[in-house]
């Protein structure tokens, strides 16, 4: 018998957001709460990146950009990090097939380099065998900080000008955005975090400028399909202005 899933109001589904960005956060929580190993809950959290995945994709958005590594997060034990990064690549081989039955495209941004070379190959087969879908377009984040790739943007800019190919006076929002690493994709319409947390934690800072927020208590390990469809219902709810009336 298959699984009885939750459906969405017909209000939410005419006003789902084009793109959904997520910080998932919890699992260390989740892990210690249980007297296990933090990497236990990594590996139980990417079991809801695959149901999440699936149910974006499934109910029509367009775009969906999990937090998957930070840049800070270069700064925990090893040990845990060479796990976290063992995971990511077992993750891409074991999942490579579904996400090109679904007709999702894999993106990645952030400072990419600093992956170890056996996961930079990795993502790059599992974005050249995904690249020709046109479905859900899922972004990692990984080695990801805002505020390194607002400077790396400014940096950029400031080279266009010190070569006389851009006029201070024309620097606009959009040649901002352009010069982000998100410039493929457009800024998220709603974001959502795990974990009961009420800070961004340095992601898309300049992307979510009218993102409506929505903080679940729910560890990441165990936010599934019923819990984004109570953030995509209490999107539908918004009434986005966009500094107006």
């Amino acid at each position: 018998m298959s699984p009885v899933h939750p459906s969405l109001s017909p209000e939410a589904r005419a006003n789902l957001p084009r793109h959904v960005a997520v910080i998932m956060d919890g699992n260390g929580r989740w892990a210690k709460a249980r007297h296990l190993p933090r990497v236990e809950g990594h590996r139980r959290g990417a079991d809801s990146a695959r149901e999440i995945i699936r149910s974006a994709g499934e109910v029509g958005i367009k775009y969906l950009t999990l937090y998957a590594f930070s840049a800070e997060n270069w700064n925990r034990p090893k040990d845990e990090v060479d796990a976290l990064m063992k995971y990511l690549v077992q993750y891409l081989k074991s999942e490579t097939g579904e996400l090109n039955r679904n007709n999702v495209r894999l993106e990645v941004i952030g400072q990419i380099w600093r992956l170890p070379d056996h996961v930079q190959e990795q993502l790059h087969k599992t974005i050249t065998a995904l690249s020709k879908n046109n479905g859900l377009t899922l972004v990692m984040a990984l080695s990801y900080g805002s505020r390194l790739e607002i400077v790396d943007a400014v940096r950029q800019v400031a080279q266009k000008v010190k070569g006389g190919t851009l006029d201070p006076a024309d620097i606009t929002e959009k040649i901002i955005s352009d010069h982000l690493w998100t410039r493929s994709v457009p800024d998220p319409d709603l974001l959502v975090r795990t974990s009961g947390e009420m800070r961004l934690s340095n992601f898309l800072l300049w992307q979510i400028s009218y993102a409506e927020l929505v903080v679940t208590p729910t560890l990441w390990p165990d936010f599934r399909r019923p819990h984004f469809y109570a953030a995509l219902e209490e999107y539908a709810r918004r009434n986005r202005r966009f500094g107006g009336v």
